[in-house]
């Protein structure tokens, strides 16, 4: 290895940490609010760049009556829980909230000229259709069981993911796919050909980073979201619906996904269960931050890029192991640097 391949793969793991850190940052932020491992978030990942290529070749993407299904149901529950309540003064609202989303997708997807609207307009199509399905899958998979256990919480996460990789496969086929790059071509830094595409990853990444920070530390709902983080009970009882945060929380993760989607299908071919592995890697990333720092998982994000660059040049077939056995030491190193506690204590 030179110095000239060194670089390039430098660069390469940079552009896959960032996507990674957004990733690692969805997770560690639903952990923290809903202490949900929300393994389908790659899903999201994935649900959001197939349906940018499916707009993008002009058809109307299918996920979008996945996404009305779920808002129907969501309204339904909601109704018949507040009419049993004897709430019905808030029906209105609640089902506005429920239905708003599909009933604006629905029509944009199928009356568009989707072909004519441009990229930016096709993203944020592929949004529109995608990040509602964030706060729908809490309302309807998480929100009935909010107080159940960690690891009921994680088999109900293994539960979704293998039944939306089902749905991804009879939604977007078998068939791989992937996007053209936001800006074609390249230039010379110090010697190395840098892709603009490149430049699109890291400065999407960067900014999205720093609007979550400005949105946790500058809003009433992110400082909600950090109340809740730090004590349920306590946020609680200062009048936040714990239930409003888990959905903010999820709303976030499912845009992160979707834009993580969009950036990594520039990359590379993405298929309906690439996102189980890519996501795992995110979640590398946020174990190695502890599941509770966002810089950390940041960090370790770049990390886990680095390692899997340089592994696919000294070891391309055994890269994905190297990257998932990074998990191995942290695990063990945290595990004998803090002592146990039962679920009930923390």
């Amino acid at each position: 290895m030179n110095l000239d391949i060194a670089l390039y793969l430098g660069q390469n793991g940079v552009t896959l940490g960032a996507i990674y850190a957004l990733l690692a940052l969805a997770l560690v932020l639903v952990f923290a609010v809903t202490k949900v491992i929300f393994i389908p978030q790659g899903e999201l990942m994935t649900f959001g760049a197939l349906s940018l290529v499916s707009i993008h070749s002009g058809h109307a993407p299918k996920v979008v009556w996945l996404l009305v299904v779920l808002g129907v149901v969501a309204a339904l529950l909601d109704a018949g829980q507040l009419l049993r309540h004897r709430q019905g003064s808030r029906l209105a609202a609640v089902l506005a909230g429920d239905l708003v989303w599909p009933l604006l997708a629905l029509p944009a997807a199928y009356l568009l000229p989707l072909s004519s609207i441009g990229y930016p307009g096709q993203i944020l199509l592929a949004l529109l259709v995608t990040v509602p399905l964030g706060p729908l899958l809490y309302r309807l998979v998480y929100q009935p069981v909010a107080q159940a256990s960690v690891l009921t919480l994680l088999l109900l996460s293994v539960a979704l993911h293998l039944a939306l990789t089902t749905l991804g496969l009879f939604l977007f086929g078998p068939e791989g796919s992937r996007l053209p790059a936001f800006t074609d071509g390249s230039f010379t830094f110090a010697g190395l050909p840098v892709d603009y595409q490149t430049l699109w990853i890291v400065g999407l990444s960067a900014v999205l980073v720093l609007a979550l920070f400005g949105f946790f530390n500058f809003t009433l709902y992110g400082k909600a979201l950090r109340a809740t983080a730090v004590n349920r009970t306590g946020a609680q009882l200062m009048g936040i619906s714990t239930a409003f945060a888990g959905k903010i929380a999820f709303t976030l993760a499912a845009l992160i996904g979707a834009l993580s989607g969009i950036l990594i299908a520039s990359t590379t071919i993405i298929y309906y269960d690439s996102g189980f592995v890519i996501g795992l890697k995110g979640f590398v990333a946020a174990i190695i931050g502890g599941l509770a720092s966002y810089p950390a998982a940041a960090a370790g994000s770049i990390f886990v890029g680095l390692v899997e660059s340089f592994s696919s040049f000294w070891a391309s077939a055994y890269k994905d192991v190297i990257v998932f056995a990074l998990i191995l030491p942290v695990l063990l190193w945290r595990s004998l640097g803090s002592h146990h506690a039962e679920e009930d204590e923390a």
